[in-house]
């Protein structure tokens, strides 16, 4: 019997981990029992299920037992009404006392009496009271939990300038490291808004094309650098890089008479290199 993988998330807020399953029939939207590292829970499918990658069928993967019962399926929708619910409260006990945050989310326990409140805020807060107060209207334990800007347009999820939905809400697993660098390689001005996501931050779509762009920059010279370029018949003339086309392979060569060319890669040498089509040939 072969095994497969599904993709199921444990709360709507969350991203959907791969759980093992055999031989279930599952599609997007069911909810189903699974193995957690306490106990076993209810889950919604986002993924259809797939086969499992060769270098992949080693690794141990949670499973999924069956299919969520009626009950099960009411319970798991109640809690998520109960938080959306707790959402609300929890923003207007906070804006009563005069605090300045953003609740993003309220996670309900579903054994322990205990609420997760995470929220948003531009400096520090003392919330004791906060949590006090919360606590007497959730009647559960209260934990705040502060997050930033990426995890806060995460968790609200929406559409990005692509019309797509937002990569870190559909499918990236961790935040990695932008940097202006990246947008700097990719010739992107900086003073471009676009460059922003939803949350006010570099964008994660800058990181995609970053080493096929940093790359194919290798290949290329430097601005200002000497170089001679072919004229067809009309042999080499010596100039200088003036910019350099990186997805087009090429570079704007101006010349001393004041004129510029933009001249294919393997049509220009420079700093006294062998021409660049011979090294790209081997």
């Amino acid at each position: 019997m072969n095994d497969f993988l599904v993709g199921i998330r444990l709360r709507e807020t969350a991203a959907a981990d791969d759980y093992r399953v055999a031989d279930l029939e599952l599609h997007v939207g069911d909810l189903v029992l699974v193995e957690t590292s306490a106990e076993s829970t209810i889950g919604e499918v986002r993924r259809p299920r797939r086969e499992i990658p060769e270098a992949k069928k080693d690794r141990a993967y949670r499973r999924v037992l069956r299919h969520a019962t009626d009950a099960e399926a009411r319970a798991y929708r109640e809690r998520r009404r109960r938080e959306e619910r707790a959402i609300e409260t929890a923003q207007q006990v906070a804006r009563g006392r005069g605090l300045s945050l953003k609740v993003v989310d309220v996670e309900m326990h579903a054994v322990a009496r205990r609420a997760t409140v995470y929220f948003s805020a531009d400096e520090r807060i003392d919330f004791r009271d906060l949590v006090r107060d919360l606590a007497r209207e959730l009647r559960a334990r209260v934990e705040m939990r502060q997050i930033g800007a990426r995890d806060t347009t995460r968790l609200l999820d929406g559409i990005g300038p692509c019309g797509r939905q937002l990569c870190c809400s559909s499918h990236l697993r961790r935040f990695e490291p932008i940097s202006v660098k990246m947008a700097k390689a990719q010739d992107m001005p900086l003073t471009d808004n676009r460059l922003l996501g939803n949350c006010g931050r570099l964008k994660c779509c800058l990181l995609y094309e970053f080493s096929t762009y940093e790359e194919l920059r290798a290949r290329l010279p430097r601005v200002n650098t000497p170089c001679q370029a072919s004229c067809g018949g009309g042999g080499c003339m010596s100039g200088k890089i003036r910019s350099i086309r990186v997805l087009k392979q090429s570079v704007v060569v101006g010349f001393p008479d004041g004129t510029e060319a933009e001249v294919p890669l393997d049509q220009v040498t420079w700093e006294g290199r062998a021409h660049i089509k011979a090294q790209l040939e081997q």
